[in-house]
């Protein structure tokens, strides 16, 4: 069964995160990166899901850094909220605790990790600064084009929305131009594609996208 668990950061925070095992021995590891949501119900079904994949899926509340038990919904309030809990955490400390939970989920074997909005640039930023990982799969992070200097550490899949209003295609073509080593995909869809609580849910780019992310996990982490 799925459960919280605390981990504890380099610096010494300590945070929550939610776990689920797969049912039998695990493929390797994977950490689930969250949106400005916070650690809601959708991420744990996301993590849940990739463990019924047969992952050790660990998602750390990376909001704990200022404050404890977030959950968002999706209306203006919410994304308001949580814009301002992303600023307050910075980009910065959060690597700290995705650095505790790609420790964690090691015990499964070999670590992947995926993020969706904020969490897809935080997962753009683990693959160029962190150790341990053999594969990122970032989904619409906002900022990843700004931040193309980088070089990932470990093979890279991005997937972008052609209709997201917060990530110009530009920038996505940029940011093939300058990473030609990063498999990146574009859907006829809006930011946020990936969520089925969310009105730019798109099924069929939702179903694809997670198709070639199970695939390109299991070619980078056997």
């Amino acid at each position: 069964m799925p459960e919280s668990i605390t981990l504890q950061a380099a610096d010494g925070h300590r945070f929550a995160a939610w776990v689920a095992a797969p049912a039998g021995a695990p493929r390797g590891g994977l950490v689930v990166v969250q949106e400005i949501f916070g650690l809601n119900r959708h991420i744990r079904r996301v993590a849940e899901g990739y463990a019924a994949d047969g992952y050790l899926a660990v998602a750390p509340a990376l909001f704990d850094r200022v404050e404890r038990g977030v959950e968002l919904g999706y209306d203006d309030a919410a994304i308001q909220r949580g814009r301002a809990l992303k600023e307050a955490c910075g980009n910065e400390r959060p690597l700290l605790d995705l650095a505790a939970a790609v420790a964690h989920a090691a015990r499964a074997g070999r670590v992947g990790m995926v993020g969706y909005c904020w969490g897809g640039l935080l997962t753009w930023l683990a693959a160029a600064r962190l150790d341990g990982l053999a594969a990122a799969v970032p989904y619409y992070g906002g900022g990843i084009p700004e931040h193309a200097g980088l070089a990932p550490r470990c093979p890279v899949l991005a997937h972008f929305g052609a209709r997201d209003a917060h990530i110009p295609l530009s920038g996505v073509e940029a940011l093939r131009e300058r990473r030609p080593e990063v498999e990146v995909h574009v859907y006829d869809a809006l930011h946020g594609f990936n969520c089925d609580e969310r009105a730019s849910f798109d099924a069929e780019a939702a179903r694809l996208a997670r198709e070639r992310t199970l695939a390109f996990l299991r070619r980078h982490m056997g």
